[in-house]
Order: structure tokens, then C-alpha cells, then sequence
């Protein structure tokens, strides 16, 4: 393959249209984002409480391709330039996802380039690549992201192996579903943490799942109950509360993820680990992580705050270590499929990458 590769990456699995550029280098050990842009959604999904798939992909197909106009024009780069267009395969919203896949397809064709779905999740996990302070391998993982809670020990690019993962809701719906269950609209997650900075963490006896089950799994379906009935119980004293309740679900959210962070770095023997999703950007979560890591003498990883939501820098990443890694054939056959569902571990490796 050449050494030297200019992937453009789409994302559009839910709520987010992204669009990115990555340079690959010969012997740069990770490629160079040379532009990106974002659009997100929340507005629109605001008067529905929650994201509205029709109206999420038909606003991809409204963003991509200026989106992409505006990475070209940032980069300085002509579309011809461009050697891979990547996209995000799945998992997500069926719809969402036709639209990114369409649109990468049909520029491959019209360029005559290879294309490469990419797995979603794996772009969160790689892209705290892109930050100022990347990790090596190996590492442990802590993917937070959406409807995904996962530990895995990571040994390479497409070399991954769950040690944990949640059996029922994950953390990012646990803030969800509680930032509902108190009246905070969406996206609830973002809103519940910004409370929980007014409210007492120990205001409330919440549950912790799993914490001490011996095992890395995770359940938070458990603890979004315990808020529903403890909202129940203040009835009208709710909105006085409200903070002090953020804040309390906060903590046993936070808890759960640290100390079974932790509980995989000795299962594992690793020194280094990777927080990557949006709950990544939690700052509870990362001062927590941060301090018991500073004791342990482990180095902790994350994503620049602007790239742990769903972004195309981590699409086009992704795509361009695949294929540096031997991992993946970028190939010419534009006829495409997505994967809603798409469990993470499922990745195959491919043949020998001929970009």
C-alpha cells in the first residue's frame, strides 16, 4: 500500500454529521488530522425529547456534502486529491448510516477511490490518538459511549478483547434516562452533570451495580430505578432537590466506571489506559480517574474534549491506522450495506491494505 494517503471520513450514525480529512505518513506512527466539521442535531431533536430517526437522516443528507466542502476548503486539499473515503458502517440508526455510506459510495465511484466502512465504536476507542498526549499499545479501554459501557484489553489496531461490558442500560443512558426522570429535557446526559456541580453527591444512598460482583460487567438499569423512585419520594420537593439528586446519580455512575477501571488494570497487569466516548468528557469522571490513576502510577488517555462526541476525525483515523496497520483492504465495490448492530469484538481483519 502507499505510505503516504489522504482519507476523507464521514460520520453519520445518529445525531452528528462529521466530516474529516487524515494525512497518512511513511513512518509516522499516527496519521496527521489536517481538517474536520461538525454539525449536531440537538436543536432540531429538542421539541421531541430525544432523537427523531426520520428527521436525523434526513438532515445528514442536507449536511454531508457542505460539510465536506468546508473540510476540503479549511484543508487546502481538492477532492481529487483525496485516496480513501471512509464511513461509518455501524452501529447506529439504519437510516442515518444509508445516508453516510450512500453519499462515501457514491464518491468513490465518481473519483474512482476505494472505499472502507468503519466500525463506529472503534473509532472512539482510537481516537484519543489524535490528541495532544496519544496512548500506546497495548492499554486498557473504557469505551463510554451512548448505549455502549465496555472494558477491553487492546493490543493493536483491530486487536481487541472485551473483559467487561454492561448486560442492561449503559452509563451514557443511565445520565440519559435520569436527566429524564428529573425534568431535564435532552440531550439529558450534558444537563444532569452541569447540575450535579450545584448538588451533594452524598445527598442520596444510590445504588452501585455490580460493584462488587468480581467480574468487569456493568448494569445500570438498577440505579435509574432507584432515581425514579426517589424522585417519587420528593414529589414536590423535587425541583428544590434536584441538584443534590444530580449530583448523587453522578457519583454512582462515576464510582462504578473508576474502580472497575481499575479493577481491569490489575486483572490485566497494564499500565496505561483509554477513556473514549462521550461520557469521556465527564469532568467528575476524569478528576476521579485522573487522581487514583496519579496513585497507582498509571497513565490515563482521552480524546480532546471536542472529539468525544460522534465526529468524522475518528471515522477517517480509524480508517487510515487500519490500513496502515495491514488490518483492512479499502476496495472498489460501491455496492454497500450498513450494521445497525454491530458488536465491536465481531471486527474481522482483512486482507493486506492496496490503497
Amino acid at each position: 500500500m502507499q505510505t503516504n494517503f489522504l482519507v476523507l471520513g464521514i460520520e453519520s450514525s445518529c445525531d452528528e454529521t462529521g466530516v474529516a480529512l487524515v494525512q497518512a505518513h511513511a513512518g509516522a506512527r499516527v496519521p496527521t488530522l489536517l481538517a474536520h466539521a461538525l454539525h449536531s442535531q440537538i436543536e432540531m431533536h429538542q421539541a421531541y425529547g430525544g432523537v427523531v430517526p426520520e428527521l436525523a437522516s434526513r438532515d445528514h443528507i442536507r449536511r454531508v456534502l457542505p460539510l465536506t466542502e468546508a473540510v476540503l476548503a479549511e484543508s487546502g486539499r481538492a477532492l481529487s486529491e483525496v485516496d480513501v473515503v471512509a464511513y461509518t458502517r455501524g452501529p447506529g440508526l439504519a437510516g442515518a448510516l444509508l445516508v453516510g455510506a450512500g453519499v462515501a459510495c457514491a464518491l468513490g465511484a465518481a473519483l474512482d477511490r476505494p472505499v472502507l466502512g468503519v466500525h463506529h465504536l472503534e473509532g472512539h476507542l482510537l481516537s484519543p490518538f489524535l490528541s495532544a498526549d496519544p496512548p500506546e499499545f497495548p492499554f486498557v479501554a473504557l469505551l463510554v459511549s451512548g448505549g455502549h459501557t465496555q472494558l477491553m484489553r487492546v493490543d493493536g489496531v483491530g486487536r481487541y478483547a472485551i473483559l467487561g461490558e454492561t448486560i442492561d442500560d449503559a452509563a451514557g443512558e443511565a445520565f440519559d434516562k435520569s436527566a429524564k426522570l428529573m425534568g431535564l429535557g435532552y440531550p439529558g446526559g450534558p444537563a444532569l452533570s452541569r447540575l450535579a456541580e450545584q448538588g451533594d453527591p452524598a445527598a442520596f444512598k444510590l445504588p452501585r451495580p455490580l460493584l462488587h460482583s468480581g467480574n468487569l460487567d456493568f448494569s445500570f438499569a438498577g440505579l435509574k430505578t432507584a432515581v425514579m423512585t426517589q424522585a417519587k419520594k420528593l414529589g414536590g420537593d423535587l425541583e428544590a432537590r434536584k441538584a443534590d439528586l444530580a449530583a448523587s446519580t453522578q457519583a454512582a455512575i462515576v464510582e462504578v466506571l473508576v474502580k472497575k477501571s481499575l479493577a481491569a488494570l490489575k486483572e490485566t497487569g497494564l499500565r496505561r489506559i483509554v477513556v473514549a466516548g462521550g461520557v469521556g468528557a465527564n469532568r467528575l469522571l476524569r478528576a476521579q480517574l485522573d487522581a487514583a490513576c496519579s496513585r497507582l502510577g498509571v497513565r490515563v488517555h482521552y480524546p480532546e474534549l471536542h472529539l468525544c462526541t460522534d465526529n468524522g476525525a475518528m471515522i477517517a483515523l480509524a480508517a487510515a491506522m487500519r490500513l496502515q496497520s495491514g488490518q483492512q483492504q479499502a476496495n472498489r465495490d460501491y455496492a454497500f450495506d450498513v450494521k445497525p448492530r454491530w458488536p465491536l469484538d465481531a471486527i474481522a481483519p482483512g486482507s493486506a491494505a492496496a490503497v
